[in-house]
């Protein structure tokens, strides 16, 4: 029974999410599956995953074949690199303990860029939202302008029109008090 490692489709449209199983390679690809071994998402940045390393790793020496999506994931999280070093210790070429250090060095430079990369998207992400704040707050300094060019051509506008007003009421009381003057003399 030729064996898979691969992924297990789930999720809405969209928004796909993975299990990564061991299935038989004549079952459909959402039908039954031998062992789960681990979850893949790949809409957050960095992807991530979830994976059972020693169980991955001995089925790989059992003779399973990763699809090339999963032998990308396996690779990613280092139980290929495992592999190919306990297929060296087998034949000889090294030690076991060699072997140890080849794959934590690799492990700790991979795990190094990782977190490089979190942190350079956090980075990205504040001096994103730095620069939106920046922009929504020089929007609202110019519509803030307006609005106090827009009040204060409407003030100057209301006080030349009461302005005015009192310049008729003052000339309408010189004509009253002209004509009662008049009246009077009469």
């Amino acid at each position: 029974m030729p064996v898979k490692i691969r992924l297990q489709r789930h999720g809405s449209k969209g928004f796909p999410f993975y299990h990564i199983v061991i299935a038989d390679s004549r079952a459909p690809r959402d039908g039954k599956f031998i062992e789960r071994i681990g979850s893949y998402n790949p809409t957050t940045n960095p992807a991530t995953i979830k994976l059972d390393f020693d169980l991955a790793l001995s089925w790989l020496k059992k003779g399973a074949q990763p699809t090339d999506t999963c032998r990308g994931i396996l690779s990613y999280e280092g139980v290929m690199m495992k592999h190919h070093l306990l297929k060296g210790v087998a034949k000889n070429a090294m030690t076991e303990n060699e072997a140890e250090v080849k794959f934590n060095t690799w492990k700790k430079d991979k795990d190094s860029k990782i977190d490089a990369k979190r942190s350079k998207l956090s980075k990205s992400k504040d001096e994103e939202a730095t620069q939106r704040l920046a922009a929504e707050a020089k929007i609202r300094e110019a519509k803030a302008e307006a609005i106090a060019k827009k009040n204060a051509k409407l003030a100057a506008a209301a006080r030349a029109e009461s302005s005015a007003a009192t310049e008729e009421v003052e000339n309408t009381e010189v004509v009253v008090d002209t004509t009662a003057e008049n009246t009077a003399e009469a």
